[in-house]
């Protein structure tokens, strides 16, 4: 499977380089205010990949970061369940003392 998938990967790369050597011509981007930027077409179309994959992280940040700490908050409640439930089992496993069994007869 590793196999298949770098093969995949490799002929992905192929076939996004030659797109890129087939696409040298210069495009000129009209941006605001009249400016204008004048570049390869591949190299713009590298830049607005990036910055979308960084914008799409710095999107989830949030959210990732929520998750963590809801994952952080559910084990230390899971801890502490641990802890109460193993204190309960040697409690129930320990004989009375004497006193007390003597306070449940009535004596």
């Amino acid at each position: 499977m590793k196999i298949i998938f770098r093969l995949f990967a490799i002929g992905l790369f192929l076939v996004f380089f030659g797109f890129a050597l087939k696409n040298t011509d210069e495009v000129v981007l009209h941006l605001f205010w009249s400016a204008t930027a004048k570049a390869p077409l591949i190299l713009l179309l590298l830049i607005f990949f990036i910055a979308g994959a960084v914008l799409g992280v710095l999107a989830m940040t949030g959210t990732v970061l929520r998750y963590r700490r809801a994952l952080l908050r559910q084990k230390k409640e899971n801890e502490q369940q641990q802890k109460a439930a193993e204190t309960l089992a040697k409690v129930r496993t320990q004989p009375p003392m004497p006193d007390i069994v003597m306070e449940q007869i009535g004596l």
